[in-house]
């Protein structure tokens, strides 16, 4: 009985040093790294955060973890590092993190005591600016100026440059304003580029027009014919104005009041009868002196003038007198010249009459019919 007893109490104790020999020789776990960059995606100059995280680290006073990072632009102590961003190019970078642990001095030195991790992120391309433009005003006439406004923007606020472009005329400015000079410019639309550029050299380009007006060109102003005054009917004083002639130039007259910078052209004309005689007394005057001409074409120009300016009181200065051959009549016609007119090109054909020669003809005076006398009484009868 007692052997057996002996034999059961062994067996445990056996069992029981097997146990215990079996817990103090197994290993402890590898050490584990993991690592994660925040944010994944910058634009440059932005700042990128790597973070690791070791597992299974050796919880033993003696035991000494160390850190260490790796990459472009990083800087780190501990579990995390920095990446300065602001002169990489846009593209994926990678940060590497690796963990040692161990007595201090021999960290890393046996199996499962370094372990390796990675973060990736990127840099993103830089958005390129944006502009708007407009002129005003947008139609002005030759020699005027317009303004140019433009409105640019970064989305990630780089630095801007604002640069103008015509073609026609001149723009000249850089910032957010401009002006066009349209000095030089030929009438029509002249077409205004605004350009933006950022500091990456990224650009954008708007465009705006103002239209040049064809300059005002005032009409040409033109002799106006106001009309004939016949002469005709006084056989007697072919050359003198009639009431019914009269009539006519009040009418005159009156244009001429309401056009004051215009002038007045009277011009005779002579039946063919008359101009023959004409000629055949110039020609005997060529060979008489003292011979008379009879030109009754500038009397009657002469004549109108006269009464315009005695009558109607018009200013002499005004009024030219001439004479033509085209039309065969006793009349006078007259035209208004407007300022700025050239009577010679409107009116072609006419020949000046010398004033200083042809007279107008005097008026003469009516005199009033003297009271007849009374006849002599009768003598008183005797």
């Amino acid at each position: 009985m007692y052997s057996k007893n002996l034999k059961f109490v062994s067996l445990v104790l056996a069992l029981a040093c097997l146990a215990f020999a079996s817990i103090g020789c197994k290993k402890a776990p590898p050490i584990t790294l993991s690592a994660v960059a925040s944010p994944p995606a910058v634009y440059a100059g932005e700042p990128v955060t790597v973070t690791a995280s070791a597992g299974s680290v050796d919880t033993n006073k003696k035991n000494n973890v160390i850190y260490s990072w790796s990459g472009t632009d990083v800087t780190g102590s501990g579990t995390t590092a920095t990446v300065a961003t602001g002169t990489q190019t846009p593209g994926s970078y990678t940060v590497k993190a690796a963990v040692k642990e161990g007595k201090k001095g021999k960290e890393g030195l046996k199996p499962g005591q370094t372990a390796d991790a990675s973060a990736n992120y990127t840099v993103k391309q830089f958005e390129p600016p944006t502009i708007s433009c407009s002129a005003s005003p947008s139609t002005i006439k030759p020699g005027e100026t317009s303004t140019v406004t433009a409105s640019a923007l970064s989305p990630q606020n780089r630095p801007l440059t604002l640069s103008y472009s015509t073609t026609a005329g001149s723009v000249s400015g850089s910032g957010a304003t401009a002006v066009f000079n349209s000095a030089g410019a030929p009438t029509g639309t002249a077409s205004i580029t605004c350009t933006v550029s950022d500091d990456k050299n990224q650009t954008a380009t708007a465009n705006t027009s103002v239209t040049i007006l064809a300059p005002y060109v005032a009409p040409i102003p033109h002799s106006q014919p106001l009309g004939s005054v016949d002469f005709s009917k006084d056989k007697l004083h072919p050359t003198r104005a009639d009431n019914e002639a009269k009539a006519a130039l009040d009418g005159v007259a009156l244009a001429l009041q309401r056009q004051p910078d215009a002038k007045l052209v009277v011009v005779g004309e002579a039946i063919a009868k008359e101009r023959a005689a004409t000629a055949k007394q110039a020609k005997f005057a060529l060979k008489h002196k003292h011979a008379k001409v009879v030109d009754l074409a500038a009397e009657r120009a002469v004549n109108v003038k006269e009464y315009l300016v005695k009558e109607k009181g018009i200013d002499a200065a005004r009024i030219s007198v001439a004479t033509e051959d085209r039309k065969d009549a006793q009349a006078v016609e007259t035209y208004l010249v407007p300022a700025g007119a050239n009577f010679a090109a409107d009116v072609p054909g006419t020949t000046p009459v010398d004033e200083s020669v042809v007279k107008p003809a005097p008026v003469k005076k009516v005199v009033a019919a003297k009271p007849m006398k009374k006849a002599a009484g009768k003598k008183a009868a005797k």
